[in-house]
C-alpha cells in the first residue's frame, strides 16, 4: 500500500488554527506539508463554531448593553430593535472570508489541503477517501466537540455550535451548564433579550476559576435578571408541538420531594466538549494512548507512545485554548524541521492568560488562591484583593463590582496567580500577563507607576 502513497513530511490531522500554524510554520522551513480537514471549512472551532463568532455576539450584546446605559449620560437613544437574522447573516459572512483567507494563506506557502476524514493506516500512513498519504510526522490536532447529556429527549435540545445556526431569537431559554461556554452564551442571550435560566449542578458557577470570578459573576448575572437553578440534575426533555414555548425541561434539585418542570423554546446543552478520536482509527497505532477523558496521551513536547506521531490542541486536552494550540503548534514544527537550534523547542503551559467574555468580562492566569495554598502551603501564600466601581458607572443608578485578586508567595511575594472580573478585564489581562510570565513580584507591580483613571490601576496599587 505504501508503494502508492502520496509522500509528505509532514501530515497534519486537523484544520483548525493550531493545525494550521503548524503545518504553515513547517512549511515555511521548506517542508511538504498536507492539512486534511474532512468539514468542508478551515478554521477549526475557533473560527467556525467559537471564539470568533461568539465575539461577534458578545459585541452585538455589549452594544445594547451601551445602549441601555446612555441615557444616564444624557444621551437619547430612539426606539430600540434587534435583527437576529441580520447579525446572523453579517458574522456568517465574516466567518465566510475567513475561511476563504485560511485556505488561500496554505496554497501561497505550498501547504496542500486535502478534504476528507482521516483514518490512520500506521505511524506514518494514512488514508482519506482512497488515498493514501505518507510521512515520517503525523499531527493529530482534529479538535473536540460538545457533549450531549444522555437524557431522554436530549436531540429536541441544541449544543454550543447549533447556537451558531439558529435563524431567529428564541424568547425563552434554558441554559445547561455553568462553565465558560454557558456562563458566556447565556450571557449574550440575554443582553440581546432573551429571558435566560442556567441549571447548574452546584450552588457556584464557574467552578474551575478563583472563587472571585464565579462568586462576583454569579451575583451580576442574577441582579441583571439571569435565573440560576442550582443543585439541579436535568432528567429529561419532551417537545409539545405547536406551544410558544415546546421544549418541556424537567429536572430534580437536591433536597426537593419533586421534580420540576419548565417550558422553553431553546435548550442549550452547555455540559462539556470531547475530542474528536472516533473516526481516526487509533487502533493502527497502538502506540498512541488515550486518557480516561477520551484525549490523546503526549508529553511536553507534543510527542505520543508512537514515534512521529503528535497530539495538540483539544484532542491533547491541556489548556484548550485557541491560542496555546497556535503557539504548541509552532514551537513543534520548529523543533521538527528548524534544525538544531530548536531542538528543545516546546509549549510552556505554565502560567496562561484567558478570558470570559461574560457580561462582566473576567480574565485570569496562574494559580487560583486555593491552588496556590495546596501547592505552596497556607502560611506561604498571601492574598491582595480590592472591590470597586468602574467609574464607568459614576453616572448609573446600579453599580456592577469590579474585583480583582492578586495571589503570592514566599518572602519576595512573587505572582502566581491573577483573577479580574469587570467592565474592560479582557483586555487589560494581556499586558499583565507578560509581567507574571516573566515572574513579577508584587514589589514589580508597586513600582509601577498607575495609569489614572483607569481601573487597570488598581492591580498596581493594591495594598
Amino acid at each position: 500500500m505504501s508503494s502508492v502513497a502520496r509522500l509528505f513530511d509532514y501530515i497534519v490531522i486537523g484544520g483548525g488554527s493550531g493545525g494550521l500554524a503548524s503545518a504553515r510554520r513547517a512549511a515555511s522551513y521548506g517542508a511538504k506539508v498536507a492539512v486534511v480537514e474532512g468539514s468542508g471549512r478551515l478554521g477549526g472551532t475557533c473560527v467556525n463554531v467559537g471564539c470568533v463568532p461568539k465575539k461577534v455576539m458578545f459585541n452585538g450584546a455589549s452594544i445594547m448593553e451601551i445602549i441601555d446605559d446612555a441615557k444616564h449620560y444624557g444621551i437619547t437613544v430612539g426606539s430600540r430593535s434587534f435583527d437576529w437574522g441580520f447579525l446572523k447573516g453579517a458574522r456568517d459572512a465574516y466567518i465566510k472570508r475567513l475561511n476563504g483567507i485560511y485556505e488561500r494563506n496554505l496554497d501561497k506557502e505550498g501547504v496542500e489541503y486535502v478534504d476528507g476524514m482521516a483514518s490512520m493506516l500506521s505511524n506514518t500512513e494514512v488514508k482519506v477517501d482512497s488515498a493514501v498519504l505518507k510521512a515520517n510526522h503525523i499531527l493529530i490536532a482534529s479538535g473536540g466537540h460538545p457533549v450531549i447529556p444522555k437524557i431522554e429527549g436530549a436531540e429536541f435540545g441544541i449544543d454550543s455550535d447549533q447556537f451558531f445556526e439558529l435563524e431567529t431569537q428564541p424568547k425563552k431559554v434554558a441554559v445547561v451548564g455553568s462553565g465558560y461556554i454557558g456562563i458566556e452564551l447565556a450571557g449574550i442571550f440575554h443582553a440581546l433579550g432573551s429571558d435566560v435560566t442556567v441549571f447548574t449542578r452546584t450552588s457556584h458557577i464557574l467552578r474551575h476559576h478563583d472563587t472571585i470570578i464565579g462568586d462576583t459573576m454569579l451575583s451580576e448575572m442574577k441582579r441583571q435578571g439571569i435565573a440560576f437553578e442550582h443543585n439541579s440534575s436535568v432528567q429529561a426533555l419532551k417537545r409539545h408541538d405547536g406551544a410558544e414555548y415546546p421544549l418541556e425541561l424537567s429536572w430534580t434539585t437536591a433536597g426537593a420531594t419533586q421534580p420540576s418542570s419548565a417550558a422553553y423554546d431553546c435548550v442549550l446543552w452547555a455540559v462539556g466538549r470531547t475530542p474528536n478520536t472516533r473516526p481516526l482509527n487509533l487502533a493502527a497505532v497502538p502506540g498512541v494512548a488515550v486518557g480516561r477523558t477520551g484525549h490523546i496521551v503526549a508529553d511536553e513536547f507534543q510527542n505520543t507512545g508512537e514515534r512521529g506521531v503528535y497530539s495538540l490542541g483539544d484532542v491533547f486536552g491541556k489548556s484548550e485554548l485557541t491560542p496555546v494550540a497556535i503557539a504548541a503548534g509552532r514551537r513543534l514544527a520548529d523543533r521538527l524541521f528548524g534544525g538544531e537550534r530548536f531542538a528543545n523547542s516546546k509549549l510552556d503551559y505554565a502560567n496562561i492568560p484567558t478570558v470570559i467574555f461574560g457580561h462582566p468580562t473576567a480574565g485570569t492566569i496562574g494559580l487560583t488562591e486555593e491552588q496556590a495554598k495546596a501547592k505552596h502551603g497556607a502560611d506561604a501564600v498571601k492574598v491582595y484583593q480590592t472591590r470597586f466601581t468602574n467609574m464607568f458607572n459614576a453616572l448609573t443608578p446600579y453599580k456592577p463590582p469590579t474585583a480583582m485578586k492578586l495571589v503570592v508567595t514566599g518572602a519576595e511575594e512573587r505572582v502566581v496567580g491573577l483573577h479580574i472580573i469587570g467592565r474592560g478585564c479582557d483586555e487589560m489581562l494581556q499586558g499583565f500577563g507578560v509581567a507574571i510570565k516573566m515572574g513579577a513580584t508584587k514589589r514589580d507591580f508597586d513600582n509601577c507607576v498607575a495609569i489614572h483613571p483607569t481601573s487597570s490601576e488598581e492591580l498596581v496599587t493594591l495594598r
